[in-house]
């Protein structure tokens, strides 16, 4: 049978973490991502795979003000916290890299601190990576502590940044599709408000009420995602939010051409 294309991948980091509790995982969570990107993949499509850093980045990040770059009074106590925050990252595509192997899938992660450089959507880096048919192996990268080429010295890329370069660059993209923590789209209204409703279909000017919570997320929270999800409908067909505890919702969509979820218009 013949490629299919590509799917991107974004497992939030309310996902597979839990956001509050530091380091904690959502195993199960992951395990059950994996067991639908198998799926995929005998249905022919090639997966690249971005994850968030949840509890494994944000609150140190938060702590440190690292997305804020240099504060001389706290210098020595961000370079430490960068190669903790970094290690953390690493473990916890570790994390994903096992689950995979569990279903047997290879797969490879990509620490952006390697490759990529400064913060938002013109970060620089040879995203080529992501193209290379390594055999059948996923590649994987993720939100980060990168360097910057300016007075700030660093900063952290979002995975949402890197999500929108893939999807836009790299050839054959198909489906962009982000994974969320804890509902099942965009909601409109913050999820916590029990009366809010799913939103089936948003555009750019569509006017919805988010819950950013600045208390741990440092990327831009689900305000972000919405803004680089737009830009990337505006070149892939489907660009939707799903609920990740619900990973079947994925397999339904390519087979159906709809799911439970928010269908993102340019």
């Amino acid at each position: 049978m013949s490629d299919k294309g590509r799917i991107v991948i974004k497992l939030g980091g309310g996902l597979i973490t839990k956001k509050n509790k530091i380091k904690t995982l959502n195993k199960y969570a992951i395990n059950k991502v994996c067991e639908s990107i198998k799926i995929l993949i005998e249905e022919n499509y090639k997966i690249i795979i971005v994850h968030g850093a949840g509890s494994y980045g944000h609150i140190l990040s938060k702590e440190m003000r690292i997305s804020e770059g240099v504060r001389q009074e706290i210098y020595e106590k961000q370079i430490k916290a960068i190669k903790q925050i970094r290690e953390n990252m690493r473990e916890l595509n570790d994390e994903v890299i096992d689950s995979l192997e569990r279903v047997n899938i290879d797969s490879m992660g990509f620490p952006p601190s390697i490759w990529a450089k400064n913060t938002g959507k013109k970060f620089t880096g040879d995203i080529e990576i992501f193209n290379k048919n390594i055999g059948e192996i996923i590649p994987i990268c993720y939100g980060d502590v990168v360097q910057r080429d300016d007075e700030k010295e660093f900063g952290i890329l979002s995975g949402d940044d890197l999500m929108y370069r893939l999807s836009i660059e790299i050839p054959e993209v198909n489906y962009t599709i982000f994974l969320l923590g804890d509902v099942d789209g965009v909601m409109d209204q913050p999820p916590e408000n029990l009366d809010a409703k799913l939103v089936s279909l948003w555009k750019k000017n569509d006017f919805i009420r988010t819950s950013h919570n600045s208390e741990i997320d440092v990327t831009g929270g689900m305000d972000l995602k919405l803004i680089r999800a737009s830009e990337i409908a505006k070149k892939v067909d489907n660009v939707w939010f799903i609920n990740g505890n619900y990973p079947e919702r994925i397999i339904q969509l390519i087979r159906t051409g709809s799911t439970i979820g928010t269908k993102i218009n340019p």
